[in-house]
């Protein structure tokens, strides 16, 4: 038997992702650009219905409140998006709500100034007008940093090897959000995952006049199968007599958006009166603002992989970030009850469809933007159960993850060094946040827990979040372990190239303005 080469058990590192059929600046025919621009606007739903549908209730919101949050939030997605693509990172990402902020807003909605309130829809009101209050303070963290370009200076101490725990985990974090709530209706949800995997993995190669329709558009083949199935279910009394839990995760007609929306509604800024301000409200939600930070700058790096660019440079990078914080201060003015991140689910819909196309995401945000002011006709697609999104998450997930392991390519796995800060990062990036979740489960508060409310919030959110601790602890693990005599193990020296923007010739094709724009903005 003939000795095995070096070259048949190893593959080269590569700058750029292969194997996609539109990268970031190539564009899909018209048709087919625009129905996958719907596909993404479907799955942008499900985030949009999700956060308004818990907290509109706790606010003490009826029906018609919720319809208009959701409208509201899935506009502002739209205009963020826009925004994102246009001039910011210029990366094929969706901005949409955050659970990050879900922490601050409940403790907002607990505050005692507010439950006292006996009038359901005035302590809405003004609850919403205190939550819009907080975010418009806090969104001036991003917009600072960003634009100020301090974030571009943090990101210079980032590397690939501290970076991997920190894209992994904005896929592994969200695990829960995967099949546990597959779990609370494994009738609709399981057959779901399963024909989402087959459609989009096992039947990818079937075509239609040369187009490779099922590979394409495999989540919306399989929701529309599922939808219909749960429907008939429904339709047929099989949760008539069923926990009303089971009911509001199965039943197709249990989100009353449709009853409830108005044919057209455009929102429009403070529709919802003049905010109210608390500095302990804005400092908490600030929290939030720094983990929506993190755990946009690790899907950015993603989406720039599954997009097939190569890694955006720190000055583009803190530009993203400064518009996100845009994104953030207009959330605040509309009151969306959230703020904004980068979507993970979209940036796994990218490598589930092999298009990475910047186009496809815009056309995306004209359909969020659309269907927000045609209420009845959004509140249509938005009735979706969420457990078929759920399913959904299950494989995009895990997708977004595989990305964030894919840059230790760039990295000697040999050492011992990477493969503690590696392990250690990922290990306490599930492990504190799932011990924060357990414990607020338990004692229904935080494990921080002092007569400061604030900073309680601060503290709780912030170890929340897989991804703020995974980039805590590997970029100092990185930054003070045997860091000087280990560049090349880090991966420092493929990095290098991208960290300015004329480091590479490719920089330029992906990631410069639109309109001349940067002889006025020019890149560092």
């Amino acid at each position: 038997m003939d000795p095995v080469k070096p070259e048949e058990i190893s593959h080269p590192p590569m700058d750029q992702l292969q194997g996609l059929e539109y990268c970031i600046d190539s564009n899909p025919p018209w048709g087919e650009a625009i129905a996958l621009g719907f596909e993404h606007y479907i799955l942008a739903l499900g985030t949009a219905v999700m956060i308004p549908s818990f907290l509109v209730p706790m606010m003490g919101g009826d029906d018609g409140d919720k319809v208009r949050v959701v409208q509201t939030l899935l506009f502002i997605q739209g205009v963020n998006t826009l925004l994102q693509t246009l001039f910011g990172t210029r990366l094929p990402t969706v901005i949409g709500g955050s659970y990050a902020f879900m922490v601050p807003i409940i403790s907002i909605i607990r505050d005692s100034s507010l439950t006292r309130i006996d009038d359901p829809h005035l302590r809405f009101l003004s609850t919403m007008r205190a939550v819009q209050g907080a975010i418009i303070v806090a969104s001036s963290v991003q917009i600072i940093l960003g634009f100020s370009q301090m974030w571009a200076i943090c990101s210079r101490f980032f590397s690939p090897v501290g970076m991997v725990p920190v894209i992994a985990l904005t896929g592994f974090g969200l695990f829960n959000r995967g099949f546990p709530v597959v779990g609370n209706c494994v009738e609709i949800g399981i057959p779901m995952l399963i024909l989402f995997v087959i459609f989009s993995q096992y039947l990818k190669g079937i075509q239609f006049r040369q187009f490779q329709v099922v590979e394409r558009f495999a989540m919306l083949i399989a929701i529309v199968i599922v939808w219909a199935y749960a429907h008939v279910l429904t339709a047929s009394g099989a949760y008539k007599h069923r926990p009303q839990q089971t009911q509001v995760n199965c039943r197709t007609d249990m989100s009353n958006l449709i009853s409830s929306a108005p044919w057209i509604k455009i929102p429009y800024p403070l529709q919802w009166g003049a905010p109210s301000f608390d500095a302990g409200h804005a400092f908490a939600m600030m929290a939030a603002v720094l983990v929506s930070l993190i755990e946009s700058t690790g899907s950015f790096k993603a989406a720039a992989r599954l997009a097939s660019a190569t890694p955006p440079p720190p000055h583009v990078l803190s530009r993203g970030i400064g518009w996100q914080g845009i994104g953030i201060l207009l959330n605040g003015l509309f009151g969306t009850l959230s703020g904004s991140s980068v979507s993970v689910e979209n940036i796994g819909l990218l490598g589930s469809t092999r298009v990475g196309s910047r186009r496809v995401i815009q056309i995306s945000a004209g359909f969020m933007i659309f269907f927000s002011m045609l209420g009845k006709f959004g509140a249509l697609f938005a009735s979706i159960p969420f457990t078929i999104f759920a399913a959904v998450y299950c494989v995009l997930f895990g997708l977004v993850a595989s990305v964030g392991l894919s840059f230790l390519q760039f990295t000697n796995m040999n050492s011992l060094r990477n493969l503690f800060i590696t392990g250690v990062s990922l290990f306490l990036g599930l492990s504190i946040p799932e011990y924060f979740r357990d414990f607020s489960i338990k004692a229904l508060h935080g494990p921080a827990h002092t007569n400061a409310g604030w900073f309680n919030d601060f503290l709780n959110t912030i170890f929340l979040s897989s991804p703020m601790v995974a980039l805590m602890v590997a970029v100092f693990l990185d930054n003070t372990l045997d860091y000087k005599d280990s560049a090349k193990d880090r991966g420092l020296p493929w990095w290098a190239k991208f960290r300015t923007f004329k480091g590479d010739s490719r920089n330029e094709e992906f990631y410069t303005l639109p309109f001349n724009l940067n002889r006025f903005f020019p890149p560092s």
